[in-house]
């Protein structure tokens, strides 16, 4: 369960007056996050809220509808959609969408899910659910009390993210359980992070306006939830790597890449922070990250564009100032990188299409 610290802050973030009429998005403006606030007890602008950041559900109303009263709170970090939902009153729904994973984590109250034609499962405050919206999901139970954390997380980033940790390409993608322990260890952890991070709309000035941070903490939150979650790689994430599957000059040459992955590298320098030669990197990365050092710093390089091109949007940045932020001094031999890395132009993904 949460502390009571974090709980309180967190129903604190929903409190709020709600008169007959429908109160509709209030963005929090000046913020280089993408906080959105809903208040509203009208079912139909609670499902445009929700499709607006989520997903197109079927939302109804099972328990009194006078005591319907929609409350959302939503950050935008990149690859994730971090937020907090109660509806006041019992409700059911369903929807189906590929491209993402998602959490849900009640801080009170319960409710249930099904995927497709899978065992029901029960969110609770010590039970957080994660599911696969690409089979149709089904939500019911949803008591009158219940507010839920809920977090989409882009497929494609977690997979990437996963790829980091595990120093290797993945040919398949991971197996999910549909639970997460919450109530200690990783798993409390990453939702008491993810809590962090919804509330700093309340903070002026925050961490979360520097992209930097706002990148290293959507970083830790996709790391974290693969720490956190139960799935197919997870024995071998959390197993002790052997000596011989990763060699101390790798491992020196990859952390100094993630912390400084803007800086010049070539050849000789990476060969300098592995303290060996330049031949015997080049053959200990082959053997065992599956590329060459460079090629690996680029794809770090490229993680990190692909990252800020999400979290920003057309006229708040640029691709060149962004590709040129983090290293990349031929655009064009960087946008044939990174279309190749995840099959779209930079400007698409700056675009969000």
């Amino acid at each position: 369960m949460y502390t009571a610290g974090c709980l309180a802050m967190l129903n604190g973030v929903l409190r709020a007056q709600i008169g007959d009429s429908a109160v509709t998005v209030v963005p929090v403006p000046g913020r280089a996050a993408d906080f959105s606030s809903y208040v509203t007890r009208s079912v139909e602008e609670a499902h445009d809220a929700i499709a607006a950041h989520y997903y197109d559900m079927d939302l109804q109303v099972v328990g009194p509808t006078e005591d319907f009263a929609t409350r959302l709170n939503v950050l935008g970090l990149g690859s994730l959609t971090v937020g907090d939902i109660c509806f006041g009153t019992e409700i059911r729904s369903g929807w189906a969408a590929p491209g993402s994973y998602h959490v849900a984590v009640p801080v009170r109250g319960c409710f249930s899910l099904q995927q497709g034609c899978g065992d029901v499962v029960f969110a609770t405050t010590g039970n957080a659910v994660f599911f696969d919206p690409s089979r149709h999901i089904r939500v019911d139970a949803w008591s009158p009390d219940c507010q839920a954390l809920t977090v989409k997380i882009d497929k494609q980033a977690l997979h990437l993210a996963l790829e980091s940790l595990l120093g290797r390409p993945v040919s398949r993608p991971p197996v999910f359980g549909p639970s997460v322990d919450v109530r200690d260890g990783p798993g409390r952890s990453w939702a008491q992070l993810a809590t962090w991070a919804l509330l700093e709309k309340d903070t002026s000035l925050g961490l979360l306006e520097r992209p930097l941070i706002r990148s290293r903490i959507e970083q830790s939150l996709l790391e974290g939830v693969l720490l956190a979650a139960e799935h197919s790689y997870r024995e071998e994430l959390e197993a002790p790597a052997p000596p011989a599957m990763r060699p101390a000059s790798v491992k020196r040459v990859m952390d100094a890449v993630q912390e400084r992955p803007a800086e010049a590298y070539d050849a000789a320098r990476l060969a300098g922070i592995a303290q060996v030669s330049v031949r015997t990197l080049q053959e200990a990365f082959r053997r065992h990250v599956g590329m060459p050092p460079m090629a690996y710093v680029y794809d770090v390089r490229l993680q990190r564009v692909r990252a800020e091109l999400r979290a920003g949007g057309p006229g708040a940045m640029t691709v060149s100032d962004v590709a040129h932020r983090w290293g990349f001094v031929h655009l064009g031999r960087f946008a044939s990188r990174y279309r190749e890395r995840f099959g779209e132009t930079p400007s698409r993904t700056l675009r969000g299409t």
